[in-house]
């Protein structure tokens, strides 16, 4: 628990950070690229996570990984910021950072976030009426999704957008059977 609340303490105002520098450069959709691409590297690799997170490796190592790894990539002012988080001794808490970003950004487009768990990858029609329900059952603008593969779904998906869980899986409708069935005995 203590580890959360100091990660976030570190990665808020980091956050906050970039999106002011976003801002004053009109670089808010850019660095939101950016971040995503930065999170997705860092969940496709476990040994890029543990490089960055170990003190013993030097900082220019560690600079000299991210230049190769993303300087093609992310706008060289997203660049300049890991290299100060590798400065600062803060590079082990970017993936934090990263989703304070984006939890930023959502709330500046009036956006949420659904994390939608279903037992096989949806299609990009699947994607959008799960967006277009989500859309209805929040008023949100706009709806970011994050999608994970739940083998133990037979069928349907469960949808949370904040604290609200919405759940049109078969084991759901099955449950919910049930408790209605030994509600009526």
């Amino acid at each position: 628990m203590r580890d959360s609340i100091t990660a976030s303490e570190v990665s808020e105002p980091y956050a906050q950070a970039l999106m002011s520098l976003a801002k004053s450069s009109d670089l808010i959709d850019r660095f939101g690229e950016d971040v995503a691409f930065l999170r997705s590297l860092l969940a496709e690799s476990e040994e890029l996570q543990q490089v960055l997170a170990n003190p013993l490796i030097k900082p220019e190592a560690k600079k000299g990984i991210l230049r190769q790894l993303a300087s093609e990539q992310v706008h060289p002012y997203t660049l300049n910021f890991l290299f100060l988080l590798v400065d600062r001794g803060r590079i082990l808490f970017l993936d934090n950072i990263c989703k304070q970003y984006q939890a930023l950004l959502r709330e500046l487009k009036q956006a949420v976030l659904a994390e939608v768990s279903a037992p096989v990858e949806l299609t990009e029609a699947q994607q959008e009426a799960v967006r277009n329900k989500v859309k209805e059952l929040t008023g949100a603008q706009q709806v970011d999704l994050e999608t994970r593969i739940n083998p133990d779904l037979i069928g349907g998906v469960v949808i949370k957008v904040g604290s609200q869980v919405y759940d049109t899986s078969l084991r759901g409708q099955l449950r919910r059977i049930g408790l209605k069935l030994m509600g009526s005995s």
